[in-house]
């Protein structure tokens, strides 16, 4: 057995210790501890050599549980019976305190919260490739539902504690303020794939896009804004995507009465319950099936059903309704109409290796 293994076997109850128990409890469990050790220790100091230090672990063990059988190995002198009540008195205090503190915190429900809390900072340790929404408003709700429905890992940064409503997310929700560094960083920020940002403030929204840019410059962001002059201001300090809820909502209206079939076409190919029909992008990876090949040649239409309606180059170019001569560069993004099945197999080729 190597080291590594040995050490991470030999620290195996200590982990489980820490993550089942919270940590106001344990240190509370210490006091006892500590009080067996001490007396374990006194009694051998005080009477002599005849005393070994199991005969000191007895005498507390049976003293602090009030059993008393007896004094052993023999009678104590007055030093070791002063010892032994002030170690009794100690004792019956310091348990009756455990005692009120682990029913009060029952019955408040703090040990369901510190346990749900280390359970979900364990968690954020382990997380990567997620995605981090700050503000759990209305658009901030509509978010979650919607990464929810989607399956994607998330977490959620609110300063406000969970509303009694607060919906069954498999997404972490962390209380605390994302326009502060240490938020971000419990987030997971580093490791994070993309933050989306979508508090009512676009002073706010400004300085979490700020903060996240400087914390992890490949990072994707979105953002939303309020007014239309904080668009620019956003996208100047990194965000990716700025997103207007007014301006998205006054366009979606117009298209609902100029383009009716135009808006139920692009509904159902971009909402995941309708699986008949979906539009996705495909990032071709450097090294996969796809990468340098003719657009005619991957039978994607042919084989797979799947129709290729544009394509974004490495460099940043869109190309619409791209022909069969176009070379399907290493890095280029493809977006692609067909059913979800063949979506993912198109993904597939797209992957490397």
């Amino acid at each position: 057995m190597s080291h590594r293994r040995l050490r991470r076997w030999a620290g195996w109850p200590l982990r489980t210790f820490r993550h089942l128990l919270p940590r106001r409890t344990r240190r509370m469990l210490t006091v006892p501890l500590t009080i067996m050790l001490v007396g374990s220790v006194g009694y051998p100091l005080i009477e002599g050599e005849k005393w070994t230090w199991f005969d000191g672990l007895y005498m507390t063990v049976i003293t602090l549980t009030t059993l008393g059988y007896g004094e052993i190995p023999e009678p104590l002198s007055r030093p070791g019976r002063v010892f032994t009540m002030f170690l009794a008195l100690g004792g019956i205090f310091t348990l009756f305190y455990i005692a009120t503190e682990v029913i009060r915190s029952v019955v408040t429900g703090e040990v369901r919260e510190l346990l749900g809390r280390e359970r979900m900072e364990d968690a954020l340790k382990h997380l990567a490739g997620h995605l981090i929404v700050c503000g759990f408003g209305r658009m901030g709700k509509i978010v979650c539902d919607e990464l929810e429905r989607q399956k994607r890992k998330f977490v959620v940064i609110d300063k406000f504690p969970p509303p009694v409503d607060w919906p069954y997310y498999h997404g972490l929700r962390l209380q605390g303020d994302a326009t502060e560094d240490e938020g971000l960083r419990k987030a997971g920020i580093d490791r994070a794939k993309a933050l989306i940002t979508v508090v009512g403030s676009d002073a706010d929204n400004l300085y979490i896009t700020l903060s996240a840019r400087l914390l992890n410059p490949s990072l994707l962001i979105v953002a939303r804004a309020e007014e239309e002059e904080a668009e620019a201001k956003l996208r100047k300090v990194g965000a990716n995507k700025v997103i207007s809820p007014y301006l998205a909502g006054g366009h979606r209206a117009v298209q609902a009465v100029l383009r009716p079939s135009v808006l139920h076409f692009m509904e159902m190919a971009t909402r995941p319950e309708f699986l008949d029909l979906q539009l996705e992008e495909v990032k071709v990876e450097a090294g996969s099936r796809l990468a340098g090949v003719l657009l005619r040649d991957s039978r994607l239409s042919r084989e797979y059903g799947v129709i290729v309606v544009g394509i974004v180059r490495p460099t940043g170019d869109v190309l619409y309704s791209p022909q069969g001569d176009v070379l399907i560069e290493a890095g280029a993004t493809l977006v692609a109409i067909g059913q979800r099945k063949q979506l993912d197999q198109v993904e597939a080729l797209a992957a490397k290796g």
